[in-house]
């Protein structure tokens, strides 16, 4: 037995393919290794062993001696059938005869060919038996897929939403299929006759048919698999193989070989095993209804189990198959990398990682679904876990949910989470993540957060204090500017802010500037805290309702073990209608229109703005549609015209004023003139940035007793503000201790983390703060609390914060103020305590207990 193994080669710099094969091969000794059709792979050959074992070792050998040759060119090996990042137009056929004529002659097919397999050779008596068992082990070649998927992501970086996407485009060559439809191997060398003389075909080496004889000795060759990163994997599909052989050979041997399937029943089952590799049903061979994967695995191995036995790879297989069940394959793996911070590099170091070794053995898998669960381990410092306390066991509020689970397993809490990103993709539930070139599913984990009664009515007189106290603010520094007379704020620190504009002054004083708030909470040893406010365009609301729905509908018997009565996020639909009626200018027409204006589907948040316009019905209105006519703002479309009264804005303030209007004018200063004339109303209001500063969020405390003649009810985070000389100089002494905020940054961005960050990172930072402190702030680093979040093997603790959305409105008696009764949970990526869905991470339901006072 043996394994040809086909390899992507990546530059480490850049993370992308790289067409330098042939430079590497000049590196390397020996038979074993040889080039591809394409000039940024390879092809790497064991020898033959009786022993799976020995062909382990020596697969994991090779590996490590290509990427030793690597290494020094820059270079890295990924075994995946297909990698995220290249650009095809810097790639290439290899230089040799035999390819170029290949892309000659298939064009298209060949310049695409961008795909890595693994083949596996397994020893029968002679070619009439490769031919012979070919047909009845065609059944298990949809199962041995979907235990090597390896390719989710074109080479475009997008999620082709299949397991392994190298199958499909595979499967577009002339000599593709199951196996060649012949009866021995007189038969097979005619049909290869009479496809090379046709033209079809150069050679034997270009039957890509799934099993067939091998054109360099007698073994049965299977080439149905991606390239995969697990040696083990593959080591697994090997012994699998091999039993098979033995088992079908001694059935055609007593002549009741087993028949094959009907060509399009075949092909259905293909189809799945390469739609959702081990993460989802497969097609039962014997039955051919749909079973989880697992079983039709476990079931295989078990009807192998003789023949596994006389080889002596049972034990291995049944160890290896328990751990790559609960793992998954690695189209899931890479997935799960990609979502938790929207990187595509972070696929590839992963494969990098997988590829020599870093994923041989399924040490700890074996454990319950908390076993390796550590609530207190966090490297800098002790921190609280919300669910689960120090000795591991479930706090009483959690015990149902995360009891529920366990009963469930990794396994289907893996099938059940991709059954959930499928629909959340399927009903647009999409983000898109800093430095993300494309939309994705936004992760939702199904480990919801749990907030008591008592909890909730602390944090909603928090938010609602904090909301009525920025909104005096933000109307006063617009206006006469008593707190800077008074000398609470002083003017240097607006001057300085980047979020203080010109704008602010366009709105009537008296009316509500900041209509919705966000506010940021975190948790820790201390308590709650309000960690950021959000008064320009706080989204999440409709996230937060998605949630709710995930959990009622992909996760039943952890939606059971809810404590009643129970929150429902979708009131926050209602209540943002209500805000955004409230908010009118002050000389409205009889029936008043409201708007969303948005950017459109390129937005990160555009899901949101849809589903709050439905809610709300009201419409989306693009910037180019929008015309102002005698101070009157109006929505035109042709044929249509329609005054507009209130605009909820979900873009930024520099892009829609400076964008052009219906008639092709810049709407800054025509917009601005209907809304001094009182004609048109903005929500939140144009200047509001001021109010997410990073530097005034220090004096909101002050704000509060200043405006409202109150205590705080939720602390801050103390801040250091380096534009003062000396506070600046305190943060470069500690800066590897402390978090570093840009003032206006928006959404986790820019932001040094002292104890994560590198040397370079820290130098950077300080050259910084040297030339322009003013633009910065810092605080202490704060030990985020922790919830249970599922890894796809098992739970582990992630850093976690909540967002809650305060509404304003303007009555005759002043203000009325209420929270929605929605939160949303954000999940910081792994190894992080940057909490924001635009760096990645995601997020959880939020059950917000409405019942009695506790």
């Amino acid at each position: 037995m043996r394994v040809l193994e086909e390899f992507q080669l990546v530059d480490t710099e850049t993370r992308r393919l790289a067409p330098k094969a042939d430079v590497l091969l000049g590196q390397l000794e020996g038979e074993s290794f040889a080039p591809s059709i394409q000039n940024s792979m390879l092809r790497v050959e064991s020898g033959s062993h009786a022993d799976v074992t020995a062909l382990r070792d020596e697969l994991l050998h090779l590996r490590a001696t290509v990427g030793a040759a690597a290494e020094p060119l820059g270079l890295a090996i990924a075994a995946a059938g297909t990698m995220p990042l290249a650009h095809r137009g810097s790639l290439g056929i290899t230089p040799r005869s035999r390819y170029m004529e290949m892309s000659a002659d298939y064009a298209l097919l060949a310049r695409e060919q961008l795909i890595c397999s693994a083949e596996i050779h397994a020893e029968v008596r002679d070619r009439d038996q490769a031919v012979a068992v070919s047909p009845g082990i065609s059944r298990h070649l949809p199962l041995l897929l979907a235990l090597s998927a390896s390719s989710p992501f074109s080479v475009e970086g997008s999620d082709t939403g299949y397991a392994s996407s190298r199958d499909l485009t595979g499967q577009r060559w002339p000599t593709s299929g199951p196996f060649a439809p012949v009866r021995d191997a007189a038969e097979y060398d005619a049909l290869v006759d009479t496809l090379v003389t046709a033209g079809v075909i150069a050679d034997a080496g270009m039957m890509y048919f799934s099993l067939g004889p091998s054109i360099s000795d007698g073994s049965l060759e299977l080439r149905v698999c991606d390239s995969c990163p697990s040696v083990d994997a593959i080591s697994t599909i090997a012994a699998l193989f091999r039993a098979m052989v033995a088992r079908e050979a001694s059935l055609v041997d007593a002549c009741t070989p087993t028949p094959p399937h009907n060509p399009a029943v075949h092909r259905a089952m293909m189809w799945r095993a390469s739609r959702s590799g081990l993460e989802g049903d497969l097609i039962c061979p014997d039955s051919l209804a749909p079973r989880p994967a697992a079983e039709v695995l476990h079931s295989v191995v078990d009807e192998l189990a003789d023949e596994l036995a006389a080889s002596g790879d049972l034990e291995m297989v049944r160890r290896f198959v328990e751990g790559i069940i609960r793992t998954g394959t690695s189209a899931y793996r890479q997935r799960r990398a990609y979502r938790s911070r929207g990187r595509l590099d972070d696929v590839v170091d992963q494969l990098l990682s997988e590829t020599v070794g870093w994923l041989t053995e399924y040490e700890g898998t074996e454990g319950s679904l908390f076993g390796a669960y550590r609530p207190n381990a966090w490297a800098h410092g002790d921190y609280v876990d919300e669910a689960v306390d120090k000795g591991g066991t479930a706090r009483p509020a959690y015990a149902g949910v995360l009891g529920a689970a366990g009963e469930l397993g990794p396994v289907e809490l893996r099938n059940l989470q991709t059954a959930a990103d499928r629909d959340l993709s399927a009903a647009g539930v999409t983000f898109r993540a800093t430095g993300m070139d494309t939309q994705q599913a936004f992760p939702l984990d199904m480990v919801p957060r749990i907030i008591t009664p008592d909890q909730w009515a602390h944090l909603t007189a928090g938010v609602e204090q904090r909301a009525k106290a920025l909104n005096s603010f933000l109307g006063d520094i617009y206006g006469d500017q008593d707190i800077v007379r008074d000398g609470i704020v002083g003017l240097d620190l607006l001057e300085k802010s980047p979020g203080y504009r010109s704008t602010g002054r366009a709105a009537w004083r008296g009316t509500v500037r900041n209509h919705v708030s966000g506010s940021d909470l975190i948790f820790s040893e201390t308590g709650w805290q309000i960690l950021e406010d959000n008064v320009r365009q706080p989204s999440g609301i409709a996230f937060a309702v998605e949630a709710r729905e995930m959990m009622r509908r992909n996760y039943p018997a952890l939606f059971a073990a809810a404590p009643q009565p129970l929150n429902d996020p979708a009131e926050g639909y209602a209540m943002m209608g209500q805000t955004l009626a409230a908010a009118l200018p002050p000389h409205p027409q009889d029936d008043p229109r409201i708007v969303v204006v948005t950017r459109g589907k390129e937005d990160g948040s555009y899901f949101e703005q849809v589903k709050i316009a439905e809610a709300a019905g009201i419409d989306l209105v693009l910037p180019q549609n929008l015309l102002v006519e005698g101070n009157v703002l109006w929505e035109v479309t042709p044929g249509t015209r329609h005054r507009i009264d209130v605009v909820y804005l979900r873009m930024d303030e520099d892009m829609f004023l400076s964008s052009r209007g219906a008639d092709g004018s810049e709407l800054r200063y025509e917009i601005l003139r209907a809304i001094t004339a009182g004609n048109v109303a903005i929500a939140n209001a144009l200047g509001n940035g001021v109010g997410d500063d990073k530097a005034v969020y220090a004096y909101v405390p002050q704000m509060i007793e200043y405006y409202l003649g109150e205590k705080p009810l939720l602390d801050s985070v103390p801040t250091y503000l380096c534009a003062i000389r000396e506070q600046r100089d305190e943060v470069l002494k500690r800066l590897d201790q402390l978090v570093v905020k840009p003032i206006d940054g928006y959404g986790g961005s820019g932001i040094t983390i002292g104890p994560e960050a590198s040397d370079e990172e820290l130098e950077e930072r300080r050259r910084e703060l040297m030339v322009k402190p003013e633009q910065f702030v810092a605080q202490e680093v704060v030990s985020l609390s922790t919830l249970p979040t599922f890894d796809g093997a098992a739970m582990q603790p992630r850093h976690v914060d909540l967002r809650v959305f305060t509404h304003l409105r303007g009555n005759g008696d002043g203000l009325s103020v209420a929270t929605a009764p929605a939160g949303l949970t954000r999940v910081a990526p792994a190894g992080s305590l940057v909490v924001n869905s635009s760096r990645g991470g995601g997020g959880k339901d939020t059950w917000i207990v409405t019942g009695g006072r506790q």
